[in-house]
């Protein structure tokens, strides 16, 4: 397994996947608010009246495809599938989140841009580095590998 300076190492990366599970939990969280309207979110409707307020049209189409962005996009990154379209998907998201909601608030808490640009940072990191250990992802780049050492032994006549 390669790490960032390319040094070969046989230790799984655990700390991409630590990162990985905290951020897609997180994610997943704020989308089932806005989907489910569970831990004190508002749900479907009042995403969509919030999201009328700030001048977002259509508003329901936006808070459906926001929700579903952040709910499936934090799954994906649970799990560790598609993990660098997921963490695009979401810094876009983050990025919008910035722009509409929270710069005219400054930089800091409560209502401030400083979690927001955490969660980019971090999911540029995710999409950078990879998901680390125990995901779909490296689960399925060491098949392809392995797929093509077989084809390459097939091509040699080293079978």
């Amino acid at each position: 397994m390669l790490n960032g300076y390319t040094e070969n190492h046989s230790i799984p990366a655990y700390g991409p996947a630590v990162l990985r599970l905290v951020i897609g939990a997180v994610f997943v969280a704020h989308g089932a608010q806005k989907l489910f309207g569970i831990w004190g979110g508002p749900g479907l409707p009042g995403t969509a009246t919030f999201f009328a307020q700030l001048g977002l049209e259509p508003s329901y189409p936006l808070a459906v495809l926001a929700a579903g962005i952040e709910f499936g996009g934090g799954l994906l990154l649970i799990v560790g599938a598609y993990t660098v379209v997921a963490s695009l998907a979401l810094i876009f998201q983050m990025l919008v989140a910035i722009w509409t909601v929270h710069l005219p608030h400054g930089f800091f808490l409560p209502n401030g841009y400083e979690f927001n640009l955490t969660l980019i940072a971090a999911l540029a990191c995710l999409a950078l580095t990879g998901p680390g250990a125990l995901s779909v992802d490296a689960r399925r780049a060491s098949h392809a590998a392995a797929a093509a050492a077989g084809r390459a032994r097939l091509r040699a006549g080293k079978v």
